[in-house]
């Protein structure tokens, strides 16, 4: 990884300096748009509505518009004298429990490497704060933003992350927030039973981005000079007319599935009396389990 930043985290009369380092990257297929007859890759100029003229980098400058129409222009000095009191500083402001701090204010993430001389104090803040089992809310300026952000040990590094502010989310303001929408108790009983039945640890490995492993196989066919084969569509699932059935099944099939996925698979061996006999009245059953779900 390359250093994004470079800056020190300000706690009380402590200075650590640390690198900046971008946490996540996007894995997705990048395309760029081509003549679709011999494809040639399509460019864009910057072409100036007032003269038709094209424009260098260099004579490009950022404006703002007012209600007007008219256009404010704004210069690299004009940023320069801006006041950004935590420029190449991460000011801790206070420290708060996590689960006080909605998610949804989070934006991206970052790690921070010491530098040589800032591993001890690092070490010991980042130690400290790992056995309050909180978070420091900074403040920091990156690319001439400010933002709040909360500081927090992930695998013995500092994760910064930084937070939209709060006039930044937007308000839920939906009509069905305003109907008496009635749930009756045997309705949220069964909602309760699926969700445990379905609770456990979370994997994140355990999941993976089917799009574009499907896309790179189109790809990867195109340049064999395969026939490309489009992948059947799924048929768009519709309301549960029913509720209380659709979640005694969802109940029913997630148990299915847990009992599946747990069991151990078996090595190639001959089978005891018993499991043949359990199997024999398994299949006994199951015309009769399949009856039921029908007529449900």
């Amino acid at each position: 990884m390359r250093s994004i930043w470079k800056g020190a985290i300000s706690f009380g009369l402590v200075t650590i300096p640390v690198k900046l380092y971008s946490a996540t990257e996007q894995k997705d297929v990048s395309f760029h748009q081509v003549h679709r007859e011999d494809g040639g890759r399509i460019r864009y100029k910057r072409v100036c509505t007032q003269d038709g003229e094209e424009v260098p980098y260099s004579d490009i400058a950022k404006g703002y518009e007012l209600a007007t129409g008219e256009m404010v222009v704004l210069t690299d000095e004009d940023f320069e004298d801006l006041p950004l009191s935590s420029s190449r500083r991460i000011d801790v402001l206070q420290f708060a429990p996590v689960e006080q701090i909605d998610p949804i204010y989070f934006a991206k993430s970052y790690y921070l490497e010491p530098d040589a001389q800032g591993a001890k104090p690092y070490v010991l803040l980042r130690n400290a704060l790992e056995s309050s089992g909180q978070v420091a809310v900074v403040k920091v300026a990156l690319r001439q933003r400010e933002s709040l952000a909360t500081l927090r040990v992930r695998d013995g590094v500092f994760v910064l992350e930084t937070m939209l502010w709060p006039d930044e989310i937007r308000v839920p303001d939906f009509p069905f927030l305003e109907e008496d929408i009635e749930v009756r108790p045997q309705e949220l009983k069964m909602a309760e039973s699926l969700i445990a039945t379905m609770e456990s640890d979370f994997d994140p490995s355990e999941y993976h981005d089917t799009y574009r492993e499907a896309l790179q196989q189109v790809i990867e066919a195109k340049v064999a000079g395969k026939e490309v084969i489009p992948a059947q569509e799924e048929e768009e699932a519709k309301p549960a007319v029913d509720l209380m059935a659709a979640l005694r099944a969802s109940v029913e099939a997630a148990k299915r599935e847990r009992e599946g996925s747990s069991a151990k698979p078996r090595k190639a061996s001959g089978k005891s009396k018993d499991s043949k006999e359990k199997e024999s009245k398994e299949e006994e059953k199951a015309p009769a389990k399949r009856k039921t779900r029908k007529s449900a």
